[in-house]
């Protein structure tokens, strides 16, 4: 069987083969961005996180979550003593 494209017969192995390589074609390009990673233009990871850490507000709804915000942030200022003395 075919059908007339533009005055063309054109068989329907052909629109069959065309559509599936189209279609990989597309995801293969949606999907193929190169991996590299973003660095912040103002220096170092350290100094990005210092940043993210003054200018990011946490606010509590509650007691419950302001305690559960302060034990996270202990938590965090003790492991990043201990990576401090390694």
């Amino acid at each position: 069987m075919s059908y007339v494209i533009f005055g063309r017969a054109i068989k329907t192995e052909y629109l069959s083969l065309g559509t599936i390589l189209t279609t990989a074609a597309i995801a293969y390009a949606a999907t193929g961005s190169s991996k590299k990673q973003h660095v912040p233009s103002g220096g170092s990871s350290e100094e990005a996180l210092k940043k993210v850490k003054d200018t990011v507000p946490i606010n509590a709804s509650s007691s419950e979550e302001e305690q559960l915000l302060d034990s996270i942030k202990n938590f965090i200022a003790e492991e990043e003593k201990k990576a401090a003395h390694h």
